[in-house]
């Protein structure tokens, strides 16, 4: 296989940059929280409008569960996977724009917790074909590289947008906010910040989704209806059992972890803020350098996993997660929390990373769509685990601190499946052995 051009890994790593920030604006810092703090405030009925969120993305969850494998098997064939990838990017970023019609007023609710859920459930779709394209886009040898490299242009664009939304929008008091002077009336910052994220991941999408493709004709296949594709999914799903467990096994295992990782960064503002100290503005300043820090780790960690393979830097930076979220615990106070809060970030990244490279290394050339999807399907599937664990663990030992208690339980069980995964030797380490020298790299 030759080496990808640049150019093609730039406009890969440009999609994450849309994508990542528009989650982080959507999903976490910004419209889920207008919605529940301002729309929904003074809802009728005796269910909180935090409980109808969280009830809104577990629907998208299971939206995303049914349909991955089918988008899997449909994006197995290449030149299908730019089509679905255009087709779910543009239906997320209409659904992100639309989203600036919701009013502060909560008859506005309903419509605003649809929008937030069929997004989600676009994103989520749209990394069946996104990481499949990683197969086209590297060789064995800068897999890794690759992977990190998206996974840090994800959290650098969460940063900036960050930024740009709490400057240009958001901070201040009175009658306009933010750099921009956004009047404060109806939720026009919030509504307008859904305006320039929706432009913000089409800028960053388009450069993949318009590149000219050069590596391979099309395909002439036979479509693939809804039950067509299931049936394909159930067939390959059995032909990969009989040839090799271990894809199952890690299937299992990346879910259990990876929810775990998403714990970290879905609660860790939750406990800075109810059991270290820090202020909710400052909080918003840890979610920028967080992201910064994991940013790092991820491009160091595919640097890592290139030279010694996916499993060890999974196993070593979940055990360092682990160690740390722990000593976390034990300490009080704001400075407790930066300091471990940014190391956890520090090994998230290339644990991210490297589970996504350690997928496409499991998995048979011309089967990364199936792959991805499952992939997606199995992480949708254990996302109730680290909410779960969280909410025990305080309900048993009585205070907020033991929640990231049952984060790291979490983590830990992640781990012990991953030790019992069996992986194939480093491709890199195979190269070199075969031809004495590294394979060239981007």
């Amino acid at each position: 296989m030759t080496s990808p051009r640049r150019s093609g890994v730039v406009a890969w790593a440009m999609w994450d940059t849309g994508a990542t920030g528009m989650n982080a604006i959507v999903v976490t810092f910004v419209f889920s929280v207008y919605l529940t703090g301002s729309v929904g405030e003074g809802a009728p009925g005796g269910t909180t409008p935090a409980e109808w969120l969280g009830r809104a993305l577990t629907a998208s969850g299971l939206v995303v569960a049914l349909l991955a494998p089918a988008t899997g098997v449909w994006v197995d064939v290449a030149h299908r996977r730019r089509a679905v990838l255009a087709a779910l990017t543009g239906t997320a970023v209409v659904l992100t724009a639309a989203m600036s019609l919701i009013q502060n007023d909560p008859a506005y609710l309903w419509p605003g917790l649809v929008l937030l859920a069929c997004t989600a459930a676009c994103s989520d779709l749209a990394t069946v074909p996104y990481n499949a394209m990683l197969r086209e886009l590297s060789t064995p040898s800068t897999s890794g590289r690759i992977s990190g490299i998206g996974s840090a242009a994800g959290y650098a664009g969460t940063v900036l947008l960050l930024l740009i939304v709490y400057l240009g929008l958001v901070q201040g008091d009175g009658d306009t906010r933010g750099l921009f002077g956004i009047t404060s009336a109806n939720g026009w910052p919030a509504r307008a910040a859904m305006l320039l994220t929706a432009a913000w991941f089409i800028l960053f999408a388009l450069p993949l989704l318009v590149i000219r493709r050069t590596e391979s004709p099309v395909e002439v296949t036979a479509r693939v209806g809804l039950v067509g594709a299931y049936r394909n999914l159930w067939a390959e799903l059995r032909d990969q059992w009989s040839r090799d467990h271990n894809l199952v096994y890690y299937l299992v295992a990346s879910a259990i972890f990876r929810d775990g990782l998403t714990g970290i960064f879905t609660f860790g503002a939750v406990v800075g803020v109810a059991v270290y100290g820090v202020s909710q503005a400052d909080v918003l300043l840890f979610g920028a350098c967080a992201c910064t820090v994991a940013a790092i780790g991820a491009v160091i960690g595919g640097m890592v996993d290139d030279r010694i393979g996916s499993k060890p830097v999974i196993v070593g930076s979940l055990t360092s997660l682990i160690v740390i979220g722990c000593v976390m615990i034990a300490l009080d106070g704001p400075l407790a929390f930066w300091v471990c809060g940014l190391l956890l970030c520090l090994f998230v990244g290339p644990t991210q990373s490297s589970a996504r490279t350690q997928m496409l290394r499991l998995t048979s050339e011309g089967k990364e769509g199936v792959a991805f999807g499952l992939y997606t399907t199995t992480g949708r599937a254990a996302s109730p685990l680290a909410p779960w664990f969280f909410a025990m663990f305080i309900g048993i030992f009585g205070t907020d601190r033991a929640g990231m208690g049952g984060v790291a339980t979490v983590l830990a069980l992640g781990l012990i499946a991953m030790l019992l995964v069996r992986t194939p030797p480093n491709a890199v380490l195979t190269e070199r052995a075969a031809d004495g020298k590294p394979r060239a790299g981007v």
